[in-house]
């Protein structure tokens, strides 16, 4: 990703926040698939459903940066911290120093496992919330259930499988690597 390509937002807790125009691009169409869903499937009234596109989409770049803030937790513990974090279309990037060296395999893999722990407690959380929801249903409970679906799917057991941008992708290269180049399961 080409920072000169990403807009500069400012700092956030010490970490430069970049956004690429596919994330702008990728949170509009979020955000109409959802009013699409919640209005025409579910048959909400049209004000609520922009209101729940809206605000569900907002949640889950949220919840991306509350999984971006576990990965800079861990980095600053292992004393190789990050630089910042770049939106790109619906997730983000971190940022590490260009200059940083090389690292034994234990920091790349505590930095990876940063997001996913951080992102299972808010997956925990926002159960327990869905749960405390549930009798009053409509908008809250779609959003609270929304939130533990986004955290669980996609920044706890989606950032954990291998698909060659995710978390789980670093922490398979590294393991193998920390291994002699052979993974032990």
């Amino acid at each position: 990703m080409n920072p000169k390509r990403s807009l500069y937002l400012g700092t956030f807790l010490g970490l430069e926040i970049r956004v690429a125009p596919s994330s702008l691009v990728t949170a509009v169409l979020a955000a109409a698939g959802i009013f699409l869903l919640l209005h025409k499937a579910f048959k909400w009234r049209p004000w609520t459903a922009v209101t729940g596109g809206i605000l569900a989409t907002a949640i889950h770049y949220l919840s991306e940066q509350w999984h971006q803030m576990g990965h800079a937790r861990a980095a600053k513990q292992t004393g190789f911290p990050m630089k910042g974090v770049t939106y790109v279309g619906p997730l983000a990037i971190s940022v590490y120093p260009e200059n940083e060296g090389l690292l034994p395999a234990e920091t790349h893999i505590q930095r990876a496992l940063g997001g996913p722990i951080f992102s299972l407690l808010l997956t925990l959380a926002t159960g327990l919330v869905a749960l405390l929801f549930r009798p009053i249903g409509g908008l809250p409970l779609f959003l609270a259930v929304f939130s533990f679906l986004d955290n669980l799917l996609v920044f706890t057991i989606g950032a954990l499988l291998p698909l060659g941008f995710t978390d789980g992708s670093t922490l398979l290269t590294w393991w193998d690597q920390r291994n002699g180049g052979r993974l032990r399961v």
